[in-house]
Order: structure tokens, then sequence, then C-alpha cells
């Protein structure tokens, strides 16, 4: 005994007064609180990749992304070669490949929306016309004599991604006849997969060429730049484009009634000969077009929210921590806690919510209803009233707060970087006049 008080006694007395040991506390509850919101981004990634698996399910029905090129002219050719074995000659067949001099894509695309379970997927239908013209082949710039070209055998291949999608038949009009197209290619040195026509090559100095391709797809559709000068138009009335690949358009205009995009592209922009032999290497790098993209769908929200829950416990904790030193609260560890496990609930309503409702409507639902029970929690418990006022005003600033982070794209950083300024500001400020070596301390 000493002074009147046991060890005990002093221990206890230690553990409601210490402002370090408070601190600490608060510290450790906040980093176990970590578990659950990883436990939550988890889910959220969970719930992201069956959302994926359902846009690839629905895809493979509908149709992939994809990607138009062409047309191709290709022309066999004899070769001989005297490097075998006895040192004889022996004729094998080659192929000449030849882009077009011109070539122009106009392209419609209609967005659609399909639904596998509670998950919407993006799709489209398109209406692609492709115009343009060939020049002759000239095989004397490869070195070919014309006597060994098998003129007859030419045939003009158009890359398509997905066959599965094509809707109509496709009918090639070719220097004013018309060609009908077979299924597949005929070899793989330019295009891995689409369709081939063989045609008749005349004495024209040039050959003009257009079809019409209708087919579906999703997400995304490319071309491939394999004009001399191409030309490609794409218009919808999707709002939310988003161009991507080797080239960006020269000209767009993007509205709530929808888009449209020009690009222009020259034979120099790529490492693409406009005649060649044999096969093209990696020509899909020079591929662009446009994707339909949601800019942030519910889980990307909630992913953005998750990343600010430490930002929300812990001044949710602060505002207690306050009450505590300022107010002569007695706050217990358990009711943190409790505090704490209430946000991380709030998360898990946020995706749950948001999956059969929208984000917005979701995340009022959700704050709303954490507000009005943290609050309503606080003063059945401490039965202050400025507690109760201050926790209601500052829960309501930090939801209100983290929701327009999450709505921003570009200026997310900014603002979140002005308003943890402003709350830290603010925190100095409230504790400007704390003594904090004898705070607890009686007397």
């Amino acid at each position: 005994m000493e002074d009147g008080k046991s060890t005990l006694d002093k221990v206890n007395y230690w553990l409601q007064t210490s402002i370090g040991l408070k601190i600490f506390t608060i510290c450790v509850l906040i980093l176990l609180l970590l578990i659950p919101m990883a436990q939550v981004d988890h889910l959220i990634e969970e719930r992201k990749e069956n959302q994926d698996s359902a846009i690839w399910e629905v895809s493979q029905k509908w149709g992939n992304r994809q990607t138009i090129s062409g047309l191709v002219l290709t022309v066999p050719f004899k070769s001989v070669r005297t490097d075998d074995e006895n040192g004889k000659p022996y004729v094998t067949e080659k192929r000449a490949h030849f882009l077009p001099s011109n070539l122009d894509v106009r392209s419609t695309l209609d967005p659609q929306v399909r639904y596998r379970g509670i998950y919407e997927v993006i799709v489209y239908e398109g209406a692609i016309s492709i115009t343009g013209t060939f020049d002759k082949p000239n095989f004397k710039k490869l070195n070919i004599n014309e006597k060994d070209v098998l003129w007859n055998q030419a045939y003009v291949s158009l890359g398509i991604s997905d066959l599965r999608s094509i809707q109509d038949q496709i009918v090639l009009n070719w220097n004013g006849e018309k060609y009908s197209f077979d299924p597949g290619v005929y070899n793989y040195d330019v295009v891995k997969t689409g369709v081939t026509s063989t045609i008749t090559l005349d004495d024209s100095d040039s050959y003009s060429f257009n079809l019409q391709l209708n087919l579906n797809g999703s997400k995304r559709l490319s071309f491939s730049p394999f004009g001399k000068v191409t030309n490609v138009h794409v218009s919808s009335d999707w709002s939310d484009p988003s161009f991507d690949g080797a080239f960006l358009p020269d000209e767009r205009e993007i509205s709530d009634s929808g888009f449209s995009a020009n690009w222009k592209i020259l034979h120099l922009n790529r490492s693409i000969p406009q005649q060649f032999i044999g096969k093209l290497n990696e020509s899909n790098e020079w591929d662009f077009g446009v994707k339909l993209m949601v800019p942030v769908d519910q889980y990307q929200k909630s992913t953005r929210a998750v990343k600010y829950a430490i930002l929300l416990i812990s001044l949710t904790f602060l505002v207690f921590f306050f009450s505590q030193i300022k107010k002569r609260l007695r706050v217990h560890p358990i009711q943190y806690l409790m505090v704490g496990l209430a946000i991380c609930v709030f998360f898990v309503l946020l995706v749950a919510i948001s999956e059969h409702w929208n984000f917005d409507g979701a995340y009022l639902v959700g704050s709303i209803s954490m507000i009005c029970v943290i609050t309503l929690y606080s003063h059945l418990s401490f039965r202050n009233k400025v507690l109760t006022r201050v926790l209601l005003g500052t829960l309501s600033a930090l939801y209100a707060f983290i929701y327009v982070i999450i709505q921003l794209q570009d200026q997310a950083l900014l603002l979140g970087s002005i308003g943890l300024f402003v709350i830290l500001t603010i925190v100095m400020f409230m504790s400007r006049n704390v003594d904090w070596y004898n705070v607890g301390k009686r007397g």
C-alpha cells in the first residue's frame, strides 16, 4: 500500500486516464478493422470476376470484340529453286500480297444492353461499309517474272476476328462483278481469321470494290490500316466511347446523344509495306478503334469507396476521442470496435444493394442507415447532445465528401488532397488548446 492506494488501484487509474494508452488502443483497433475491410475488398473482386464471367458468356454467344482487316489481294506465283540436296531445280508456289491504295470504312454501331442474371453486358450491332481500290499488281517491284504469276488463282481476304457474329451474307462487288465469300482464309500470312473470295483480275489499271458487313460484337471495334490511305468513320448513340489502339481519331464529337469519330491514316504512318511476299509479322500492333465502355461501374465505385474506409474509421474514432478528453466521456474499446464494425458493414451493404439498384441510390441508403445507427448508438450510450450533433455533422460531411470523390475521375486526386488538408486543419484547430501532458489528470 502506498498513499492509501493499492497497485491494482494505480493500474486501474492509469488505464482510465492514460492518453497514450487511449491513442495506442485506437490505433490498434484501426489496424484490426483493416482485416474485415480487406475481406470486403476481396468480396468486391469476387463479384467483379462473376460479372466478367457473365460478360464473357454473353460475348461468346453474341459476338466478341471485333477487328476488321482488309481487303487483302493475294496472287500466287511459281518460284524455281535449286537448293535441294541433289542440286536439281524444283518449282514451289509462293504468294504475293497487295494492300489497297485507298480504303474507306464507314461504321454505325447500335449498342444494346443484355443481362446475365443481375449483370449488365454492353453489346452492339455493327453495320460496316467498306469501299476502296487496288492498283494493278506490279510484280516487277518484287523481282518476279510475270510469266510465273498465276493470275487465275487470285483471291481477296477480309479479316474478321469472330466469324460467328456475321449476320448476313457478304457480297463483294469487284469491278462491277459480284462475288460471294467462303468461310476461313486460304493462308495465315496476313489475317488469321476471316472470309475469302476468288476474283478475276483483268487488264485494268485499278480495281474498285465495295461490300456491306453486318455483324455483332461486344465492347470494342477495331480496324487495321491496310490502305495506302485509310479513312475510317465510326458513329454511335453511345455517349461514353474510349478511343484506343495505335492511332487516335483526327476528329471526334462526343455528346449525351452519342459520338462520331474520323481517322485518316497514311501508309507512311505504319511499318507495313503495300506489297510483300510471304508472312506479315505483327500487323495487329497498328490496329485502332473504339470501346463502348461504362466509365465507372458499381464495382469500380465500391472499390474506390473502400480505399477511403480507413479515413472514415479514423475520423469517426477521432470524434469519440476528442469527446472523451474534452467532455470527460468514458468510451470503452469495445464501443470503438462496434462503431468500426458498423462502418465495415456499410461497404458490404453498398456492394449488395448496388448490384440490384444503381450505385447512387445504394450509397444514399447505406450512408443514411449507417449515420442513423452510429449517431443513435452514441446518443443512447453517452446521453451527450454535443457529441451526438458533432458526430451527426461529421459523418454526414464525410459520407458526402467520399461520394463526390467517387463520382469524379480526373479531379479525384486533387479534390481528395484538398479535402484531407481541410480535415487536418480542422483537427489541428480543435486540438489547439488541449494540454496533452495533463489530459486525464484529476484536478
